[in-house]
């Protein structure tokens, strides 16, 4: 469902010169799959993620998500995703119904089911204590159940998740965790990128690691073990990025 293929951009900055941020990345996606994207921070994760929900335009080659490409046809590529992005761009003054209901008017949704939809999801991620409350008296956790949900809204069949625990405490997170398992079950196409290890080898059918803009592996979490040796996702990603592994404090 999806297709990368060569993908890299280049940015130029006066101070800082030209920068490759992701180099000839490529990869695949199914239906039904949660696929991981690991990396450290400044790796290309969220350059990535934005060129295939087309909100950069690659420097070089391209993506097609559900046959659509996104340097031809960005607009019918951005009918098939739900991206959430680090920003969570919510309006404050809004309450998360309201905001389910302005984005499913966006998404040319009809009243009926619209109305069930922004239902269910504020039933699904336990939202009905605070569906009615202005948006800017929300906690973190709230704010981001209401994000994902605008995410979910409209039910695409590709989902582009950037960190969507960080910062949340286990019971939230967990909320967040059932949602994503559900639309796996339901055929979605997820894209998750996360820097919690045990998140991603509870979550993700495949995983691939970045670093420098460059994709270091690709595989299921047998395949990264036999690869590298190591058992644990975060020895594993060390290993992959070269560095040392974790050191066991001094017991007295």
């Amino acid at each position: 469902m999806i297709h990368v293929q060569e993908l890299s951009k280049t940015f130029t900055d006066p101070k800082r010169g030209t920068r490759l941020a992701v180099d000839r990345v490529s990869f695949d996606v199914r239906a039904g799959e949660v696929f991981g994207l690991l990396g450290p921070n400044g790796a290309g994760k969220t350059t990535t993620l934005r060129l295939i929900a087309t909100l950069l335009k690659p420097t070089g080659g391209t993506a097609t998500l559900n046959g659509f490409d996104i340097n031809r046809e960005p607009a019918k590529v951005r009918e098939q995703i739900g991206f959430l992005s680090g920003d969570m761009g919510l309006y404050g003054r809004l309450t998360p119904r309201e905001i389910l209901d302005f984005f499913g008017q966006l998404n040319s949704m009809d009243t009926e089911h619209r109305l069930k939809r922004v239902d269910q999801l504020i039933a699904m991620f336990d939202m009905q204590n605070f569906a009615d409350v202005r948006t800017d008296k929300l906690s973190t956790g709230m704010k981001q159940k209401t994000a994902i949900a605008r995410t979910m809204l409209h039910d695409p069949p590709i989902l582009i998740l950037d960190e969507p625990t960080s910062g949340l405490d286990v019971p939230t997170s967990r909320t967040i965790e059932s949602a994503i398992v559900q639309a796996k079950k339901a055929g979605k196409c997820i894209i998750y990128s996360t820097h919690v290890m045990e998140e991603a080898e509870y979550l993700c059918d495949r995983i691939a690691v970045i670093s420098d803009g460059h994709l270091k592996m690709t595989g299921t979490m047998d395949e990264l073990r036999a690869a590298t040796g190591k058992h644990r996702l975060r020895e594993i990603f060390l290993d992959l990025l070269g560095l040392p592994a974790d050191v066991s404090p001094d017991k007295e």
